[in-house]
């Protein structure tokens, strides 16, 4: 589904780390419904934008409208509030906590308990196997399975916008066909995504728009579509 209405808007972000400018002014949108997709070389600054849009990184300059509300100087906890959830390269979750314990840190700025155990029985709908594992702690689970419960744990916050960073890193094709699976489901029931990943193949197949980032500047945009077929993408990204 696509709306017309833009729930994240970036303009001429610039992050440095040090001397270093590692965003050189990027600008991109995500329509309500949408999936958008980052992709690029290495040090292209894809996880940078990601980890600036979401606050994780202060940015030097260049403003972040969310839901219509300039969100440049909030805080990243104020952001998650508001309905924008972050799930980070390297998973980023809690190794000595159950699978169940990450799920309910997920949603630590809710209230509603009911709600909270009826979320997590969904991801577990999503995720069978974290069902079978719910009671484990998070350090003995495979990658992949890891992997779920970082992109479980984001969900639990009910996000309206959720950025991904390489969802599918390191991981058993028939895992990546499942959590690419799964993140169609979830932008089918309404979550916009905005995704970083390194399989441009997959990324521009679930993307209605994508970005080309070039050492920290947009070079090309366009629909998932139009980049799949782009002759500069081909040979660039997908290996052709």
């Amino acid at each position: 589904m696509t709306g017309n209405g833009l729930i994240l808007q970036v303009r001429d972000l610039r992050v440095h780390y040090g001397a270093i400018e590692a965003l050189r002014g990027v600008s991109l949108e995500v329509s309500q419904g949408q999936v958008v997709a980052l992709i690029g070389a290495n040090g292209a600054g894809k996880t940078t934008t990601l980890r600036a849009v979401s606050k994780m990184l202060k940015p030097s300059t260049g403003a972040i409208h969310f839901q219509g509300e300039d969100v440049t100087k909030l805080p990243s906890h104020a952001l998650v509030a508001r309905g924008m959830a972050h799930a980070p390269e390297g998973r980023g979750i809690f190794l000595n906590l159950t699978v169940r314990e990450n799920l309910d840190l997920g949603a630590y700025l809710r209230k509603d308990r009911a709600g909270i155990a009826e979320d997590a029985e969904k991801q577990f709908s999503l995720f069978p196997i974290l069902a079978e594992r719910r009671n484990q702690v998070a350090g003995t689970l495979s990658g992949g399975e890891q992997q779920m419960l970082a992109v479980a744990r984001a969900l639990m916050s009910r996000p309206k916008l959720m950025l991904l960073d390489e969802p599918s890193l390191g991981l058993a094709p028939q895992v990546v066909e499942r959590i690419f699976s799964v993140l169609r489901e979830v932008n089918a029931s309404g979550v916009s995504l905005l995704l970083v990943e390194q399989n441009a193949h997959k990324a521009l197949q679930l993307a209605h728009r994508a970005y080309v980032l070039e050492t920290g500047n947009v070079v090309m945009q366009g629909t998932g579509k139009e980049l799949l077929a782009s002759p500069e993408v081909r040979k660039a990204y997908l290996g052709e």
